[in-house]
């Protein structure tokens, strides 16, 4: 039995799609069913709630082998403390009492470098690393740097400006990948019951770029010009709050960009097995031009 946590989300439902075909038993978490597509309705079996209720996990997790854990996005949480290791506390509880073989988590890199320490939502999310750790399952944390899939966020400056922002520096080059290669890792993680121990699984994507040329690769698929516009930290704080994120997540938020900055998602050393295939140009072709179009 593997049971898929954020199953309407993005990287949880392209897991759940991977594992559609698959002979193995599904389980899902889920707090509105109607969400899911009349196939997945069918093919799995449902708990619904949140992940983060001790007794929902419990439930979810009897007779479970294998869990997919993606901490859901909360803005307005009091501390980014909260949000992640708070939030998993429950479901480790539930990882020992059902004896839980293996969980695949969706997490960050950057362990052990000098930034680490205060990246904001990338230290929160190691700190989750080590507490499912401790609880003696066999885990593997899906290492990640920024995601392409992010970019959806920008689709309307994109569009009406040819612009998008960020704080990190325009020529700083770094490892992205896209969300859809996630989903295939950890699908191959949650289907092969040979593996033990804890372990960090990179996912890099096929290159390094530069936010310079990521707008020099958009430009040449969208066929418009399109440049990137480095901020500073109060205009991301300012944005941030005018969505609703409460103080302490604007903070973690704008942490873990500076220390992306600084270098933390060059951290990682690119090897055969964390070199993902979807290049930036395939993403832009195929999800980022229809999304601009549109």
């Amino acid at each position: 039995m593997i049971v898929i946590t954020t199953p309407t989300g993005l990287i949880g439902h392209q897991v759940l799609n991977n594992l559609l075909n698959s002979d193995e038993p599904i389980r899902v978490i889920v707090r509105d069913p109607s969400r899911l597509s009349p196939r997945e309705r069918k093919r799995v079996e449902v708990v619904q709630g949140s992940h983060g209720d001790l007794a929902v996990v419990t439930k979810a997790f009897t007779g479970a082998d294998s869990v997919f854990w993606l901490v859901p996005p909360d803005p307005r949480a009091e501390s980014v403390e909260a949000a992640y290791v708070s939030f998993s506390r429950p479901a480790c509880e539930a990882f020992k009492t059902q004896g839980v073989q293996r969980v695949v988590g969706v997490s960050a890199f950057g362990r052990g470098s000098a930034v680490s320490g205060k990246a904001g939502n990338v230290t929160a999310s190691l700190a989750m690393d080590d507490l499912i750790a401790s609880t003696g399952v066999s885990y593997r944390a899906l290492a990640l740097p920024p995601f392409m899939d992010n970019l959806f966020r920008q689709v309307e400056s994109i569009k009406n400006q040819g612009m998008f922002f960020d704080m990190i520096s325009g020529d700083l080059k770094q490892p992205t990948c896209a969300t859809r290669d996630i989903a295939t890792v950890a699908a191959r993680l949650l289907l092969d019951h040979t593996w033990s121990g804890v372990a960090s699984c990179p996912v890099l994507g096929p290159e390094d770029l530069s936010y310079n040329d990521m707008a020099r690769i958009m430009s040449e698929v969208l066929g418009r010009p399109v440049r990137y516009q480095q901020i500073s930290d109060e205009a991301l704080k300012a944005t941030l709050t005018r969505y609703g994120r409460s103080e302490a997540m604007v903070q973690a938020l704008v942490d873990m960009m500076a220390a992306y900055d600084q270098g933390l998602a060059t951290a990682e050393l690119r090897t055969p097995e964390s070199t993902t295939p979807t290049s930036f140009r395939q993403w832009c072709e195929e999800v980022l031009k229809p999304a601009v179009v549109a």
